[in-house]
């Protein structure tokens, strides 16, 4: 069973309740294979025509400051020092003249402690990664023990991966028992869910993945690691923005979408804030329900910014690598 792209998706009457969905392993399956499937073609097509769509002067400038509010700037090296968090949060706060702070700054848990030192009273929340990021290849134990870790140094927000092996292999009820596992271990951060797309191979799994995450209590789902290509296409982003839209309406409760890895330009994010507009609608058009994953991306929207601000370029060496 298909439906068309941005069609309203249509969930498949079940015996059980959405909330007894997971009661079983074979409850759980049935109702993701009974999502309807993804018409590839047509989800290329959509996301093509919709990252076609022009937005200039002050409805561009708009943009930007918002793409700028949506950034949870990232440092995910091995190579991290204290003294690179420091300068990646000082950026965070004051990115440039009458520019808005970025959402969140995103750092390995050992130097969460760092990045809160730095950034408090700013409003910039850390956000951590964990579970054996980026494979998540770990035991349970040590996926919560993680967690906990990054929470009680600070942390406002985990982003865990999922383990793909074990989604591929059809064995969700351990994926949602790990996810549901990991949100206890947030107390009262929010938990960003990365299915890691490009992993996933089919469309359908990302539609899938989307709807298990949020199930098991996922407050925003994540495209990617940003460490596996294909990251964040638009397309497999307009699925995951049908899905929260959808599931929305089935159960009244919102949830966050973060593409992340790839998005480099000015360009790259007005599309995909187009995306949000015409797919999920306004009420996603926020911080609180829209990020965007990057390392790079925040000097190109400055430097955009100061084109339309001064009318003209600033060089790539006015602003600091991150």
């Amino acid at each position: 069973m298909e439906t068309r792209v941005g069609d309203a998706v249509v969930v498949p009457t079940l015996t059980t309740s959405l909330a007894d969905v997971a009661a079983s392993g074979a409850t759980l399956r049935a109702f993701l294979h009974g999502l309807p499937g993804v018409d590839r073609v047509g989800a290329d097509q959509r996301a093509a025509m919709l990252g076609t769509r022009s937005i200039k002067t002050t409805a561009k400038a708009q943009a930007i400051d918002l793409a700028i509010s949506m950034v949870d700037l990232t440092t995910l090296e091995g190579a991290d020092t204290p003294g690179k968090v420091r300068a990646l949060c000082t950026k965070a706060m004051h990115p440039g003249e009458g520019a808005p702070r970025v959402a969140a700054v995103c750092v390995y848990p050992d130097l969460v402690s760092v990045a809160v030192e730095t950034l408090a009273g700013s409003g910039v929340k850390v956000a951590s990664v964990a579970t054996a990021f980026p494979s998540g290849r770990t035991s349970l134990e040590v996926k919560v023990t993680d967690t906990a870790l990054a929470v009680a140094a600070g942390a406002d927000e985990i982003d865990m991966v999922i383990d793909r092996g074990a989604f591929l292999s059809g064995d969700y009820t351990k994926v949602f028992e790990q996810i549901v596992a990991v949100k206890a271990a947030c107390g009262d951060a929010h938990l960003k869910v990365i299915l890691e797309t490009g992993e996933l191979a089919t469309y359908d799994n990302v539609r899938r993945a989307s709807w298990l995450a949020m199930l098991a209590g996922a407050d925003f789902i994540k495209t990617s690691t940003g460490k596996v290509a294909p990251a964040a296409t638009l397309p497999v982003t307009l699925i995951m923005l049908e899905a929260v839209r959808d599931f929305r309406d089935r159960t009244g409760r919102q949830v966050g979408v973060k593409p992340a890895g790839g998005i480099r330009t000015t360009k790259d994010a007005i599309k995909n804030l187009v995306l949000v507009n015409e797919t999920a609608g306004e009420d996603w058009l926020s911080p609180d329900w829209f990020r965007l994953g990057a390392s790079s991306l925040l000097n190109d929207l400055l430097m955009q910014r100061q084109k339309l601000t001064t009318g003209r370029y600033a060089g790539p060496d006015y602003f600091t690598l991150d």
